[in-house]
Formats: C-alpha cells, sequence, structure tokens
C-alpha cells in the first residue's frame, strides 16, 4: 500500500480493532520504510512499536507490517463482515474462520496472477499442494502459513490439542502414570485439596475451559479423543466404510459431559467458565493457578512461557479406558480453509508479494525464528546453533522479548529445519536448546517418564489416513448452502447449550434438552457431505 494510503488505512485500523501503532508508521515513513496493514483472526499481542528484530527486517526488506489480531468479544465473521460492508480493507488478511466469506465476496487478490516473480512464495508448496487450494475460479486467494515441513519434522514441544496439567502436580504425586479421564480428575481433586491456594496466594483452579466463540472446541471435542481416534475435529471416520460418524451424541460424549458436570458441583472446574472470554482465560492461566485443561498448545504457549517451572504444563493423551489407543498427535496437515491473503485495498500487490517472498529467504528466517547471531545465539565451528546461559536468560525476560523479537509467526514460515539443513528452524525445536531451557522440575519429570521432549509424551498416531483432517474441509463451510447451514445451526446449539449441561443442578435434564435441540439441525445434510468428501479424498490418495 503507497505511503499516502497506507496512514489512513493504519488509523482506520486503530478505529476499527483498537490497535494502537501511529507512531511507528510515521517514523517508518520518515525513513521511506513501505508500512502495510494486516488483520489476523488468530489471538495475539501487539509488539513494541521500536521493536529491534522488526525494524531489521524492515532495512532488509523495505517494509514493515503492522500486525491487528482478533481481539473483541465479536465473531470473527462479524468483524469480516463489517470490513465487507464498508468495502475497506487492510492490506492483509487471514480470514480464519471466515475466510470462504472474503474469497466469496472478492475481497482478496488472485496470488497466482502475480507469483511468477516471487519464487519463495511459489515454490512454498507443491504444484499439487496448490492446486488442492484453488478456488472454483481457477485462482489462488490465500496461503496457508503453517504446517509446512522443511526436510523432516522436529518437534519438541507437544503443539497440538491434549490434556494438560502443571508439573507440579505430577510431582506431587510422585509422577504417576495417567491414563484416563477418571485418573486424570482424580489427582486434580486430591492436589487442589492439599493445595487450595497457589504460592502467590490465590486460590488454584482444579480445571478451567475455554468455551469462547471458535474455542469452544476445548468443551467440546475431546469425546473423539478419548474413543481413540484422531482430530478430525468436525467428525469421527470409520475407516471401513468411509463414512462420517457423529462424536458428539456417542455413549462415550455422554459421560464425558456427565463427568464434568460431577466436577463442577466438586468445586474442581472454574465456576465462571461460562462467562470467559479467551481474554479473561489467558489472564486465568497467566496466574499459575490453572491446574489442567485441555487446549491446543499453540493457544496458550505464549502464556505458559512466561510462567515459573513448576506452574508449566504437560500434555496428557487420555482415553475413556485403557484398553483404547490414544491418537492425539497429527503432523503433516495442509490445512486448505484458511490462511494469508493480500485485500483489493491494497494499493501495491507486488511490494506486498515482495516484503512475504522476502520473509521466507534463510536469512529473514533465522532473524524471524533464532533471532541476532553473536546478540541471541552463537554458531560453533560445524555451523550448529547454540545459545549461552546469558542468552538463554534474556530470552525468559518478557519485557525484552515483546521488544526485540519479531516473528511475524502469521505469515508462511517453514517447520522443521532450518534452510541451512544443520539446524532446526527455530530456537524452540532445536533439541540441544530446549533441553537447556527445561526447568529442573521440567527436566524431573521428563526424566521420570523416561523421555527427553514433551512431544515424546504423546503417542505418535503413524501416517495420517487419506481423508484426514476434515476440519480442513468442515471449516470451509459457509450458510450459503444447506450442510453449510446446518453446521452453523450446530456451532450455535453446542454454544449455547453445551456450558448449561456442565453446570446444571440436573444433568439428566439439561443433557436431553441439549440433544432434543442439536437434533433439530440437518444433521443428515451435514453428515452426508463430510461422508462424500471423504471418500473423495480416499479416491483421490
Amino acid at each position: 500500500m503507497r505511503k499516502s494510503v497506507i496512514i489512513k488505512a493504519a488509523l482506520s485500523s486503530v478505529l476499527v480493532f483498537g490497535i494502537s501503532g501511529c507512531s511507528d508508521i510515521f517514523h517508518k515513513e520518515e525513513n521511506k520504510i513501505e508500512t502495510f496493514t494486516s488483520y489476523f483472526a488468530l489471538n495475539g499481542d501487539v509488539i513494541s512499536t521500536d521493536n529491534v528484530i522488526q525494524n531489521l527486517i524492515a532495512e532488509k526488506t523495505g517494509a514493515i507490517c503492522i500486525e491487528t489480531w482478533q481481539k473483541s468479544s465479536s465473531s470473527v465473521e462479524d468483524t469480516i463482515k463489517e470490513m465487507i460492508t464498508a468495502g475497506k480493507y487492510p492490506d492483509f488478511i487471514y480470514g480464519g474462520s471466515a475466510q470462504q466469506i472474503l474469497v466469496n465476496s472478492e475481497a482478496l487478490v488472485p496470488l497466482d496472477e502475480y507469483w511468477d516473480e516471487y519464487e519463495n512464495i511459489k515454490n512454498f508448496y507443491s504444484e499439487k499442494e496448490w492446486d488442492k487450494l484453488r478456488s472454483e475460479t481457477g485462482h489462488i486467494y490465500y496461503i496457508p502459513p503453517f504446517n509446512n515441513t522443511y526436510m523432516e519434522e522436529v518437534e519438541t514441544e507437544y503443539g497440538g490439542e491434549a490434556f494438560w496439567i502443571q508439573v507440579k502436580v505430577l510431582e506431587w504425586a510422585g509422577f504417576p502414570k495417567i491414563e484416563t479421564v477418571e485418573q486424570y480428575f482424580d489427582l486434580i481433586e486430591r492436589y487442589l485439596a492439599a493445595n487450595p491456594v497457589g504460592a502467590n496466594g490465590q486460590p488454584n483452579i482444579g480445571y478451567e475451559i475455554l468455551a469462547d466463540g471458535y474455542m469452544y472446541f476445548c468443551l467440546d471435542n475431546p469425546p473423539q479423543f478419548l474413543d481413540g481416534y484422531p482430530d478430525d475435529g468436525c467428525c469421527i471416520v470409520d475407516p471401513d466404510t468411509l463414512t462420517a460418524k457423529d462424536y458428539s451424541t456417542t455413549p462415550t460424549a455422554e459421560y464425558w459431559f456427565r463427568k464434568l458436570n460431577q466436577e463442577y458441583h466438586k468445586g474442581i472446574i472454574d465456576p465462571d467458565f461460562p462467562f470467559l472470554t479467551t481474554e479473561r482465560y489467558y489472564e486465568k492461566l497467566a496466574t499459575g493457578n490453572v491446574l489442567g485443561m485441555v487446549d491446543q498448545h499453540w493457544n496458550f504457549a505464549g502464556i505458559e512461557d512466561q510462567l515459573p517451572g513448576d506452574n508449566q504444563y504437560v500434555p496428557l493423551d487420555l482415553v475413556v479406558d485403557k484398553s483404547v489407543t490414544p491418537r492425539y498427535k497429527s503432523t503433516g496437515i495442509l490445512d486448505i480453509s484458511q490462511g494469508i491473503g493480500i485485500s483489493v485495498s491494497c494499493n501495491d500487490v507486488e511490494s506486498a508479494l515482495k516484503f512475504m517472498n522476502e520473509l521466507l529467504s534463510p536469512e529473514v528466517l533465522n532473524l524471524r525464528f533464532w533471532g541476532i547471531e553473536g546478540e541471541d545465539y552463537e554458531v560453533d565451528s560445524e555451523g550448529k546453533f547454540y545459545r549461552t546461559d546469558e542468552q538463554r536468560l534474556l530470552h525468559e525476560d518478557v519485557d525484552y522479548c515483546k521488544s526485540h523479537f519479531c516473528a511475524y509467526r502469521s505469515f508462511p514460515f517453514y517447520t522443521g529445519m532450518n534452510q541451512d539443513g544443520i539446524n532446526a528452524f527455530s530456537r524452540d525445536t532445536q533439541q540441544s536448546e530446549y533441553i537447556n531451557s527445561l526447568s529442573s522440575v521440567m527436566k524431573r519429570c521428563l526424566d521420570a517418564y523416561g523421555v527427553k521432549t514433551t512431544a515424546e509424551l504423546i503417542n505418535s498416531s503413524g501416517e495420517n489416513a487419506s481423508w484426514f483432517p476434515m476440519w480442513t474441509y468442515s471449516n470451509t463451510f459457509t450458510t450459503d448452502t444447506i450442510h453449510g447451514k446446518a453446521k452453523s445451526d450446530i456451532d450455535n446449539v453446542k454454544r449455547k447449550y453445551l456450558p448449561n449441561v456442565v453446570i446444571s443442578s440436573d444433568f439428566e435434564k439439561a443433557w436431553e434438552n441439549y440433544l432434543n435441540e442439536y437434533n433439530k439441525c440437518n444433521l443428515n445434510s451435514y453428515f452426508s457431505e463430510l461422508t462424500s468428501q471423504i471418500r473423495i479424498r480416499s479416491a483421490e490418495k
């Protein structure tokens, strides 16, 4: 976007999303750095306006992006629809669950018409993978930025969904093997009885639930995992008949919500959970008083990084009973449902593409995920990256990190190996660095369970099935279709009724009321559409 337009657009962004950063925009104007605006339908933090690495990247690329995030209480869909109604967009948009609304409204530029000049972008995926992202027009309008593995996956911290428990709780109990929901809540109950308050003098919360907006999956989808299915998200799949099944009404689903109801009335579950916004949920985790929850690690990792070692979390892949093999872990997912695009309001599409292209260069990738050589990390004679004790300690300083590091994490990047083929892509996934950065209690925990990383605590589910994961398809549904309307109705019923099922003094009645409303949705249309896609994907594999 050209300078005269940038300032106006950025000021508009501040008004709409409540994001600061105008002074930085004018500062960059003086230095002739092109400034782009953005909106990400994700949770994120606004970094300091004088961020060291962001400014260094700007010097190398000639551009800077002011990142804005979905922080308000309104839904992503509402935010996107407001943009569409106004006919004004930030330069870069990550639409999340409203991505297809953006595409259908012709709000995004067809990237494939430009990218021949930008090899890093064009080569980010294979032709076969890009074809999966083509819309009905034949064009590609957005780029999924995550889970593109270079060479091989080198996961250290488990990044997916799990039951989480604070490491101090496990240590208190002598690091027992926890395999089932019953064992999990039994441990939390016993620990909470012995430790009603935390080290800060505030009451401990046995179990927290995030049920705000699309994040209500933390409440809704554990039954699929408890029965040993992988994270298809919108359904479970019968591999023999290639049929989509409903995990919401299984015996395990009823067991799960009955268990939550019991734990709620025992005082184990936070009584405020039905009213928590995502921001308030983060605030509760940041106190260090939440003992356990279900969540995706990527959703709270930034909060966990700020917690003392005793308050950090360990993932558990729980099942309904010990006869079930857990299948939580999934890798190598191409999420075709959403990604980052360039809006039709951007007045300089080629410069925007140039910026994204250069963010994928080896030099800038190192800046994004390792920092500055000689300041944030060192390189030994064999080319191996490492940090000194002083550098590791500095990285624990929250204020320093906010003013220094800039990962542009919602722009495309590679996971797995570094482009040099020697190191991991980030300091967090370099195993030697990961081990050296562990707290003493976490080291004791991993030693007790005979593993070196938290990723090893989660059972590997093996190769992905041909259809997996189905949420990458259901997330493309819009209410313009019968099955899309059914999905919307299903989501609305769950968000409205499931919290009440947990807190109700009469579980049987609350569960019956939920099922009555749930069955009014067009379930047949929804699951029939999912079944059709499962069979299409299976035939293509």
